[in-house]
C-alpha cells in the first residue's frame, strides 16, 4: 500500500465517521430534551480534521443544522480549507 492510498483511505474513514456523528446527533435531537447531544464545536472539529465533506453531506441529507448560518457558510469554507491542505500534503508526499 502506497502512502497516497493510505492518505485517501484515512480521509475517507474520517468523513464516514463524521457523517455517522452527524447522524447520531440528528437522532438524539429528534428525541428532544437530550442533554447528551453532540456539541457544534465537536462537529466543526470533525470538519476541520478533514471530515468536512462528511459533516456537510450529513447536514444536507439528514437536514440537520441547516438553519444555522455558520454551518451553511462555514462548512463550504472548511471544505475548501480541507482540499487546499490535502493538496499541499499530496504534493509533499508525492515528491518524496
Amino acid at each position: 500500500m502506497t502512502l497516497e492510498q493510505l492518505l485517501i483511505g484515512l480521509v475517507a474513514a474520517i468523513n464516514i465517521v463524521a457523517f455517522i456523528i452527524m447522524a447520531n446527533d440528528k437522532r438524539r435531537s429528534m428525541r428532544g430534551g437530550n442533554p447528551e447531544r453532540i456539541s457544534e464545536g465537536v462537529l466543526f472539529f470533525m470538519a476541520a480534521a478533514f471530515g468536512a465533506i462528511g459533516v456537510y453531506t450529513g447536514m444536507l441529507l439528514l437536514r440537520h443544522k441547516t438553519r444555522k448560518w455558520y454551518f451553511q457558510l462555514g462548512l463550504p469554507l472548511v471544505i475548501l480549507q480541507n482540499l487546499a491542505s490535502l493538496y499541499v500534503i499530496w504534493i509533499l508526499v508525492s515528491t518524496n
